[in-house]
């Protein structure tokens, strides 16, 4: 098993084709520089290019899933992980990661996002963390972390524990 980055993404099939095309340069971007990818291991939405491009290149994929979707993971990963509840299938998913990755998602992408920054900013976990703001799908939420620095609820070295690169190139210069 080699180096592994976590990346949260949306489930959604009703999302512009740009998103999964993104995350499918991501996947193949990372797998040839070496990195094995954890995902949410469903088969819909950008859960399902992620999983499609990196068995299309021959990468190592781990899909995280609670029991209770049993029936949407997709058989043909390298490995699929079972959880209890959704906490600890987000604990798994970034065990062992090198870096966290959100790309544009919905409600649950937000919640690993946030979570994963909390921990970061906590100590407990050490990998950097990305949000792709492709075509500023994430200039909301940066707007909202402005506001949280502008009223004194957040540091900005908190803030600053996200960085939000525009493009998929951007992004694996970091890797």
């Amino acid at each position: 098993m080699g180096k592994q980055v976590v990346i949260f993404c949306a489930s959604s099939n009703l999302i512009d084709p740009k998103y999964n095309e993104a995350a499918r340069k991501l996947v193949r971007g990372l797998h040839a520089k070496g990195y094995d990818i954890v995902s949410g291991g469903g088969d819909r939405g950008t859960m399902g290019a992620i999983t499609d491009e990196s068995i299309r290149v021959g990468g190592r994929h781990v899909a995280v899933l609670p029991r209770f979707m049993a029936g949407m993971e997709r058989k043909d990963v390298a490995e699929v992980v079972w959880t209890d509840t959704m906490s600890q299938r987000k604990d798994r998913m970034r065990e062992n990661t090198v870096a966290a990755i959100a790309l544009p998602g919905g409600i649950g992408t937000l919640e690993e996002l946030i979570e994963t920054h909390t921990l970061r900013k906590l100590h407990k976990y050490e990998g950097p963390i990305y949000a792709l703001n492709l075509d500023g799908y994430y200039e909301p939420l940066k707007s909202l972390f402005a506001h949280f620095v502008a009223t004194g609820m957040t540091a900005q070295a908190d803030i600053d524990l996200v960085a939000f690169p525009e493009t998929v190139e951007q992004l694996l210069e970091n890797f």
